[in-house]
Parts: structure tokens; C-alpha cells; sequence
């Protein structure tokens, strides 16, 4: 698609979308509504969240499969059956009466609790359809599913899901955990389950058309609709289920330490077994793209430092801090021998060293230390220094381990306190032991026990060769995502884009052009953090191939960071707010002044693209302003709570509509 144009767009979670018809929870309908208030407000952009099926999970980045659409957005009234079976129904009648009735708008909605009634009601629905009773799709319905080919997996994993209580397929019965096609083709046409399976083949084959029929509404507008593919699937998806070869369920991905982050991250997501996805031509990414490409006309691909390479974590292991780059360039057992490194040396620096008297401090009894030791280490003869036994995978290890084993009784608080001892323990080491010839440097090496024991010269040898290693790491990054990104962006007419937020990789920018992927700008983040007062970048300092924006799902928005961050928020408009002679003090409180000259400035930006949150939009008009900020917001990293992906429009589309004022302060700016 042509991105010579500069284009404003908003971005905005389906759940969000608020009309009278949707009450509840946005649906793929009430996108038609919106489409129309964007229109009037000049918008060339509506950029939406995933909306792919996560099954229990609330955050559209916790995909269970890549390719079902979320039953959550499902407009009961959209399918054809709904009129017939609601006026001759009595029962299914009441039943969506007091659906509607029960779920009013909230400034949050109920997750678990819409789902989980909305599917009673479609199963009702369902079962007054001709496919429930004749147990054969009619010929539009069995065209589409001949035509999607991951349905069959979908329906069957999802009927298991149901059998199994919505468990992870990892806990049901052997026999049900790792199927093969041939085994996932036998369940399908099983007579006793074929109702069930066809359930979900009808539910998604609904819902493709109604979202289709919305997309299709909006680019009949004149307006580009973005979609969101979430680079990782949970490790509990049909995906991972279905297709375990294109999976490594031994690894876990996340991101490194950093200084808000001291433990790094764990996504508990199972990372990509690319050597797989390469010999099928990375079919099964391709195929997601060309599902995509049915509803949108550009993509936004998630932490696509993940193509590059992805932080790697043992599964064993709770912490991101013994994690490692995938690919690697590994440092063999000979180069540090060659640089004077002793296999004991190497022992030193690769297998903590455990200290009894570090256990006694609990104790205060070396016989009872010991005892507790010996459940997760040897010692080493002569010496009070203990070695991690090889049955000792991750830290999982200690925290599952039953102290009552003991022949001594210890508080939970002080049992606690040894676990979280042997922990850090297990992550203090320089060097991380790959195999048994085969090593990485961990992550903050240069914090580590042993790192600081070594000389000057010690040190500056292992420095340089990491640094090498760094170096021969940045090739096989830049070979990877180079052949990946390549297969994908050329498989599909959609424009792609790329969170290309907090990389500090050499070959991603590079590799980015050459694919013509838009990488992304988040004004607050877009400094000169090496500079003294790290300035913002200046407006024409930022790269064409873009997408500037204001704020994103994870971060505040302009409001709570201008209310949290005035000091740092202040200096993004400092000179426009002196030119309308507007003093520092009477700024602090944020106005739609404000608002209108944070979006008016991301707007000038060299980027092609300017997308920004909804929220941002209607700071326009203090009417939209609710109490508290925080409660504009969609996502809070790092906390699992029910506020999390549940944000809704304080006020609805068709009043929105209604609001000459708000749409012309929007269309002014554009």
C-alpha cells in the first residue's frame, strides 16, 4: 500500500467501543459506528488491539490461538438465527433479555463474567440451529471451513478445554495432550463429539463475517484499519498444542534485566523453534498473516525484536536473569582455555559456589545447614562450600521443595528466607553453562560473585571476548530476521509495522528499511538519553518510516503523565507554551490547551504515520475527563488484576457523534 501520505489515526481496543446496541462489551458491529465518528473527525486510521480468542486471559497478548477471532466480541443479534429463535423462544428470550439487562455499561467491564454468559448464549442459540440438529454445515459455512484449515484444530482443542474445565492441556490425560493431525482429524469426525466441534466451526464462521462485513464497512470509508499480531502464543494455546514442533516448550520468553526490572521479565510464553518454521517456509506465520489480511489493511508486529532474536529463559527458572539470547554465538570450553581460564577456573565462574555459613545464618546450627543444603547440593570434599546438584534444573526447584522433609521443623518465614537465599545463589554466576563445552555470559555478569574476584587482566579477556561474541551475534540476529521478515512482509499486501521500542540492536534499523517495516516513536520516549538534559528529539529528527504516537496500551496517558511526570511531560511543549506566554506554573494543571498542543506537536513529526490512543483524543473536551486518570488507562505492566484490558468509552459513539464541538477540535488539528 502507498505510505507516502502523512495520515492521523487512533488506536482503540474493540472491547472499548461503546454504542447503545453494545452496552456490555464492544463487538465487531459496533466497529461500524465508530468508523463513522471517525470519518467525521478526519481520521485516515483506526488502529485496534488483537482480537484474537484468549480463552480465561484478559490481555489480548495471551493468544490461544493465532487465528480464532475472541467470542468475547460477538453481536448475539448479528446471526442470522437470532431473530427467529428470540421471537420463537421463550426460554432463549428471557435468557438474552437478562444478558443485556445484567451487563450494563461500566467504566470497566466484567471479563470472565460477559464471556462466560455471552457463550452460554450462543451455545442456546446454537442449538436451535439447522447445523446443531442436522450435524452438517451448509454449503457457504463448509466452503469456509475447507478454507481455513487451523479450524479443525481450533474446535477440537476447545471442546477439550471444555471437557477439561478450561484447564491447561498440559494437565489433561496423556492420551489428550499431544494429538497428531491424523489423531486431531479422528476426534473431529468423531459422531458422539461432532455437535461440539461444529459449535465452534458455526461460532467462528459467524463471527469472520460479521467482523469481515465491519472491516470491509470502514475501507469503504476512505480509512486504513491496522490490526496487532501478538508475537508470542501462551504456552496453553491450541497453537502450542497443535503444532508443537514450531515451539520450544523448554524455554520460556521474556526480556533481560534492566533497571526497572532487576529481576528481568518471564512472559511464561514458549518461544519459536525457528529451525522447524524454516523448513515449512514459516508457513504457519504466513498463514496468520494471510487470515489478517481478510480484515486489515496494515499490521502492527509485536516486540518484532522477538524475529531478531528473543530472550530465552529456562523453564525451570521463575527469573529472566539466566536467560539468553536464541540465537547465540556460544564461547567454547577451548577459547577460555586458550585465554588461561582453567577448567576449574571455569567451574568457579559457571557453578555457584555455595558458602555453609550463608545457611548457618538461619540455623545456627552447621548440622542442620548441612542437612538442608544436602536436599540441593554436594559438597565439596574439605571444604564448607557446596555445589548445586546436576537434578537441580531452576529455581522452580526450591520453592517447591517440602521443608517438612526436614528432621527438624523451620518457620515458613525462615524456610522462605533459605529458598530465597539458594535463589540467589543459583543466579549468581558469570557464565551460563550451555552444555557441557558450551557457554554464555549471563546478563549482568559483571555483578556476579565470581566476576569480581578475578584480576584486572581476567577480566578485560573475557571482556573482549564477549564483546566479540556480541559482534558474531549481531550477524546471525540480522541473517534470522532478515530471511523471516522477508518471507512474511512479502506474503501479504497489508503494511507492516514494527514495536521497535527499547532496541538497542545495531542491524535492527538496517534490517527494518530493507523490508520497508514502520518502526515506532512514542513522544515521551523519543529523547537523547546519552545528551545532558537527554532533549527530546526535534521533530524532523524523526525516521520517515514510522508511526509517531502519544501514548501506547502499556504506558499512561497524556494526562497521567502529564500529572505524574510534569517535569519531564513540561519540557515536550516547553516552547510552545512559552510562545502563548503561558508560565510553568500555570501549566501544571492539564487542560484541553495542553492536550491540543501534545497531539498538535506529534502530529508535526517527520513520520509518515501518527496513531494515538482514543483517551488522548478526547482530553479535547474536559466532559470526557473522568475523575481519576489512572482510569483512562487500558494496561498496567506487570500486575494481573481485573482493571487490566477492560477500559470502555466514558461516553457512547452516538454521542460522540452528537458532538459538533469534539469533532471539530479533532478535525482543526488534523
Amino acid at each position: 500500500m502507498n505510505i507516502s501520505e502523512k495520515s492521523i489515526g487512533v488506536a482503540i481496543p474493540l472491547g472499548a467501543i461503546f454504542t447503545k446496541e453494545c452496552q456490555s462489551v464492544g463487538t465487531y458491529t459496533s466497529l461500524k459506528k465508530f468508523a463513522d465518528f471517525c470519518k467525521k473527525c478526519g481520521f485516515k486510521i483506526i488502529q485496534l488491539l488483537p482480537v484474537n480468542d484468549t480463552g480465561t486471559q484478559s490481555s489480548p497478548y495471551s493468544g490461544l490461538s493465532a487465528f480464532a477471532l475472541h467470542p468475547l466480541y460477538a453481536d448475539v443479534k448479528a446471526f442470522p438465527e437470532f431473530s427467529a429463535v428470540y421471537d420463537e423462544n421463550a426460554a432463549f428470550k428471557k435468557k438474552y433479555n437478562s444478558f443485556v439487562k445484567s451487563f450494563p455499561h461500566c467504566a470497566r467491564f466484567d471479563y470472565d463474567k460477559i464471556l462466560s454468559a455471552k457463550i452460554d448464549i450462543l451455545r442456546d442459540l446454537y442449538d436451535n440451529t439447522k447445523i446443531a440438529k442436522s450435524l452438517k454445515l451448509d454449503k457457504k459455512c463448509e466452503k469456509w471451513f475447507l478454507g481455513n484449515s487451523w479450524v479443525k484444530d481450533y474446535a477440537v482443542f476447545k471442546n477439550l478445554k471444555w471437557q477439561n474445565m478450561q484447564a491447561s492441556w498440559k494437565s489433561w490425560q496423556k492420551k489428550d495432550q499431544l494429538l497428531s493431525q491424523d489423531e486431531i482429524q479422528t476426534r473431529f469426525d468423531s459422531k458422539e463429539l461432532k455437535k461440539e466441534h461444529l459449535f465452534y466451526v458455526w461460532l467462528q464462521y459467524n463471527l469472520f463475517l460479521q467482523f469481515k462485513e465491519s472491516c470491509d464497512y470502514v475501507k469503504s470509508l476512505g480509512i486504513t484499519l491496522k490490526g496487532d499480531m501478538p508475537i508470542m502464543m501462551n504456552e496453553d494455546s491450541c497453537d502450542a498444542w497443535g503444532k508443537p514442533k514450531f515451539f520450544n516448550h523448554n524455554l520460556r520468553a521474556g526480556s533481560p534485566v534492566d533497571g526497572e526490572n532487576p529481576s528481568g521479565q518471564n512472559w511464561g510464553f514458549p518461544t519459536y523453534n525457528w529451525k522447524n518454521l524454516k523448513k515449512e517456509k514459516y508457513s504457519w506465520w504466513i498463514e496468520r498473516l494471510q487470515v489478517a489480511s481478510n480484515f486489515y489493511d496494515a499490521y502492527r508486529l509485536d516486540h518484532i525484536l522477538g524475529f531478531f532474536r528473543i530472550w530465552a529463559i529456562p523453564e525451570s527458572d521463575c527469573t529472566a536473569i539466566l536467560g539468553h539470547a536464541d540465537p547465540f554465538a556460544s564461547i567454547s570450553r577451548q577459547e577460555l582455555n586458550d585465554l588461561g581460564f582453567t577448567d576449574e577456573r571455569i567451574r568457579w565462574l559457571s557453578q555457584p559456589h555455595i558458602k555453609t555459613s550463608d545457611i548457618d545464618y538461619f540455623t545456627w546450627s552447621q548440622e542442620k545447614s548441612h542437612e538442608i543444603l544436602s536436599l540441593f547440593a554436594n559438597k565439596i570434599e574439605g571444604e564448607e562450600l557446596w555445589l548445586f546438584d546436576k537434578s537441580v534444573k531452576g529455581d522452580k526447584d526450591f520453592w517447591q521443595k517440602d521443608f517438612s522433609v526436614l528432621s527438624f521443623e523451620l518457620a515458613e518465614e525462615t524456610a522462605n528466607a533459605i529458598k530465597q537465599k539458594f535463589c540467589d545463589y543459583w543466579n549468581n554466576r558469570t557464565l551460563i553453562e550451555i552444555s557441557k563445552d558450551e557457554f554464555l555470559p549471563v546478563w549482568t555478569y559483571e555483578k556476579s560473585f565470581p566476576y569480581e574476584t578475578l584480576s584486572y587482566d581476567e577480566k578485560e579477556k573475557l571482556k573482549e571476548l564477549f564483546a566479540q561474541k556480541d559482534k558474531d551475534q549481531n550477524e546471525l540476529w540480522k541473517k534470522q530476521s532478515t530471511d523471516i521478515l522477508r518471507s512474511l512482509t512479502s506474503s501479504v499486501s497489508m503494511q507492516a509495522c514494527g514495536e521497535d521500542l527499547g532496541v538497542g540492536l545495531p542491524c535492527v534499523p538496517e534490517v527494518m528499511k530493507n523490508q520497508n517495516i514502520l518502526g515506532l516513536n512514542v513522544i515521551r520516549w523519543s529523547r537523547k538519553w546519552e545528551e545532558e538534559g537527554q532533549p527530546y528529539l526535534a521533530q524532523d529528527e524523526y525516521r520517515k518510516l514510522s508511526v509517531t504516537t502519544t501514548s501506547v496500551h502499556d504506558s499512561s496517558t497524556i494526562r497521567q503523565w502529564w500529572q505524574e511526570e510534569f517535569e519531564s511531560a513540561f519540557l515536550f511543549i516547553k516552547d510552545e507554551l512559552e510562545e502563548l506566554k503561558i508560565s510553568k506554573e500555570e501549566a501544571k494543571e492539564f487542560t484541553p490547551q495542553i492536550a491540543k498542543l501534545i497531539l498538535q506537536k506529534s502530529f508535526s513529526t517527520n513520520s509518515v504515520w501518527c496513531i494515538n490512543p482514543l483517551q488522548d483524543f478526547l482530553y479535547l473536551s474536559e466532559k470526557y475527563y473522568l475523575q481519576n486518570a489512572k482510569d483512562e488507562r487500558i494496561n498496567i505492566p506487570g500486575e494481573v488484576s481485573e482493571f487490566n484490558w477492560t477500559y470502555r468509552m466514558s461516553s457512547s459513539v452516538e454521542e460522540l457523534l452528537k458532538d459538533k464541538e469534539l469533532i471539530k477540535s479533532i478535525e482543526a488539528i488534523i
